[in-house]
């Protein structure tokens, strides 16, 4: 049944926070507002939710944190709402708190837990109308073609490199880079594409450790010893590359010692800066489109669905409330995500297989 004028709608972030995820707050509270809602926030996603933690949202601090990055109703990773008990809690608490409609914005953790509760029963004898809105700076998600935070990331990752550019150049050095992404080689592929890399390792190229190491070895040998010879050499690593830092860096060193005594090593491990920052432009619109045309579904009678960004890996048809837009329902988005997540959609074949063509081009 779709929202009614002076329903509550609840609206939680949860799981990593992402740039952007304020901006989509802000357009979830103006829109449900201007159509008649009672919009409050959670705080401190399903925990808050379990504690009946809700606030009214005020459009003026919105409209101020939608320029930052974080989110202003704060975000946790719920041990307790996965459980039976917790599962239970928050049926009490969608009954003690009014709410009609609960919006969630984060990751495939997030989205399985808005799937857990919808439809569960309202205080007004309703089901509980459930939509998603997928945030992960990881872009590890299927059924959109990109989550927010991730251009924001990129943005983030490309300038850093930028500036170890510039000193690796000076000192002629190599620096392993390493990036966040969780098991999704995305951020570390195309950030070291748009910052001129050396190397990109990421977990969707199945390589061995010693595979790794002798490439990496080969693109060092070539950077200062080819014709073209270069100052530096960047080499991008994505969390979920398995093979560890410090070990790759030692059997580098080892393998150059003699050839190249004169080339220094280095390691920066990014880690959670990325996920900090000014949203850019792009993800600001992207949360707030996806916002408008979930909180937009809801109010026409769909639930159970997330909002996602047309394009690769999710295809239409568009939702008649964004041409960019499609909304896809809640269980087909984990099971397809899973099926990402193992390299067996056609999304996941493709990231492969041009990550292997990639790799060649890069080193020369």
């Amino acid at each position: 049944m779709a929202l009614q004028r002076g329903d509550r709608l609840a609206v939680l972030t949860s799981g990593g926070d992402a740039p952007g995820m304020n901006a989509a707050l802000r357009a979830a509270a103006r829109v449900g507002v201007e159509m008649g809602f009672d919009v409050v926030g959670v705080e401190d996603g399903y925990t808050g939710l379990l504690e009946g933690r809700l606030r009214r949202v005020d459009l003026g601090v919105l409209d101020e944190a939608a320029r930052r990055g974080g989110t202003v109703l704060g975000t946790a990773r719920s041990k307790v709402f996965p459980t039976a008990q917790g599962q239970a809690r928050a049926r009490e608490q969608v009954l003690a708190t009014g709410i009609e409609g609960l919006l969630v914005i984060g990751g495939n953790g997030s989205l399985a837990g808005a799937n857990s509760i919808a439809g569960v029963p309202t205080a007004s004898g309703r089901e509980l109308a459930v939509a998603g809105v997928p945030a992960s700076i990881d872009n590890d998600l299927a059924c959109t073609a990109m989550a927010i935070g991730v251009d924001t990331a990129m943005n983030t990752i490309v300038e850093a490199i930028d500036r170890i550019y510039d000193t690796a150049s000076a000192h002629r050095r190599t620096f392993f880079i390493e990036v966040m992404g969780r098991d999704c080689g995305y951020l570390a592929m195309t950030s070291g594409i748009a910052a001129g890399a050396d190397a990109v390792l990421v977990p969707e190229v199945d390589k061995t450790e010693d595979d790794r190491i002798e490439h990496v070895v080969n693109v060092i040998h070539r950077a200062y010893e080819g014709e073209a010879a270069r100052r530096r050499v960047l080499v991008i690593k994505a969390e979920g590359a398995k093979v560890d830092l410090n070990r790759l860096k030692a059997a580098v060193e080892a393998r150059i010692a003699e050839l190249l005594p004169d080339v220094d090593t280095r390691i920066t491990v990014l880690g959670h800066v990325v996920r900090g920052g000014s949203p850019s432009a792009f993800d600001r619109l992207l949360g707030a489109r996806l916002s408008n045309a979930a909180v937009r579904g809801l109010a026409a009678g769909d639930t159970g669905f997330m909002a996602g960004w047309l394009g690769a890996g999710a295809p239409g048809p568009a939702t008649p409330f964004d041409p960019n837009v499609v909304l896809t329902p809640i269980p087909t988005v984990l099971e397809e995500t899973a099926k990402l997540m193992r390299g067996e959609t056609a999304l996941a074949q493709w990231r492969r297989r041009v990550y292997r063509e990639v790799e060649p081009i890069i080193a020369r």
